[in-house]
């Protein structure tokens, strides 16, 4: 199964990740880390194009996307997740993440790109400002069952 957690920074994609990967036994694959995968870019696009539809059928993977022209890289019957969060809460999340400091152009760009990924086909809608990691996680775990 592949699961794809998709959304902007600082919704909850990598927790979401951790936690759905102890429960599924899966490997996480992060925005362009696929990119190791071979020495050309177009080489390890490839690669991992395939090791994905290998996936669907037989194996976990859990690719985190935050960035748009990656749902592309996604195979049919892919789990795709929208990761979805608050403004306030992303700010927040945000300003821990930069020990306590959030810059005035951080904040502009973590507004202009808030919604990004709202428009679009998806297995499954989630909200980490009030949906609980754990349920999630359960709900994702049990349509691999399927």
């Amino acid at each position: 199964m592949v699961y794809a957690l998709i959304g902007e920074s600082c919704v909850g994609k990598s927790t979401l990740a951790q936690k759905l990967a102890e429960k599924v036994s899966a490997e996480i694959i992060t925005g362009k880390d696929y990119l190791r995968m071979a020495k050309t870019e177009s080489e390890a696009t490839a690669l991992f194009r395939k090791k994905l539809a290998d996936a669907v059928d037989g194996g976990n993977i859990i690719f985190v996307i935050s960035e748009k022209e990656h749902i592309s890289l996604l195979p049919e019957g892919a789990v795709k997740v929208l990761v979805t969060a608050g403004m306030e809460t992303i700010k927040e999340r945000f300003r821990a993440r930069m020990r306590g400091n959030l810059p005035k152009p951080v904040e502009q760009m973590l507004e202009r790109k808030h919604g990004m990924f709202d428009e679009g086909d998806y297995t499954i809608r989630v909200n980490t400002d009030c949906d609980d990691p754990e349920e999630i996680c359960t709900r994702l775990a049990e349509l691999s069952a399927k």
